[in-house]
């Protein structure tokens, strides 16, 4: 996967440049929403059912972000990572409003991946109970699972975007993956 949090420099520059632009006047919002419509999209859809309620809730996410852009002060932290944070915000309001379940879009080769560190044999079965497991986690958790495994997302982007440290984002990441595989373990025995 591609990512948009680690820009050239002269991307930086760019970016900061229409950050306070879009600050100055809501009207030169235009080029970030440009830059970042259809990853912000990409991320939302990850977690949805449909390309209607994916579009409903991106446009709250660029919404909300256009109302508080003046809000938004850099500190390190990548323009990107600030709209994935609204998004996850988003996404859980439309979940809570809908009173529907969350989705979870499970690939394949990210099951494999977590098998994989489970060092268990890698079967259907085995990915049945691993996605079975993961129905039943916390959404912080879920939300860890889905950018390393399902997006493919290293460390430094998961820390960016939650607010929290790469080292951080990993103990967090193997907590979990330790509860699914006593989940695994259960459902397994």
């Amino acid at each position: 996967m591609s990512s948009l949090i680690y820009l050239s420099p002269v991307e930086i520059g760019e970016e900061v440049t229409w950050i306070e632009k879009a600050k100055a006047d809501p009207n030169n919002f235009e080029p970030l929403y440009n830059r970042y419509f259809e990853p912000v999209f990409r991320f939302v859809y990850q977690r949805m059912d449909s390309k209607d309620a994916t579009a409903d809730v991106v446009s709250q996410v660029f919404l909300k972000a256009l109302t508080n852009i003046r809000k938004f002060q850099p500190r390190g932290l990548p323009f990107f990572a600030w709209l994935c944070r609204i998004a996850i915000s988003e996404t859980a309001n439309y979940y809570t409003r809908s009173r529907k379940f969350r989705v979870l879009n499970i690939e394949s080769s990210g099951l494999t991946e977590m098998a994989e560190n489970f060092e268990m044999e890698i079967s259907e079965e085995l990915h049945q109970a691993i996605a079975e497991a993961q129905t039943k986690l916390e959404d912080q958790d879920l939300l860890l699972v889905e950018m390393r495994y399902f997006e493919g997302r290293p460390f430094r982007e998961i820390g960016e975007i939650l607010n929290i440290t790469e080292n951080n984002a990993k103990v967090k990441l193997y907590r979990v993956l330790d509860k699914v595989k006593k989940l695994v373990n259960l459902e397994n025995a």
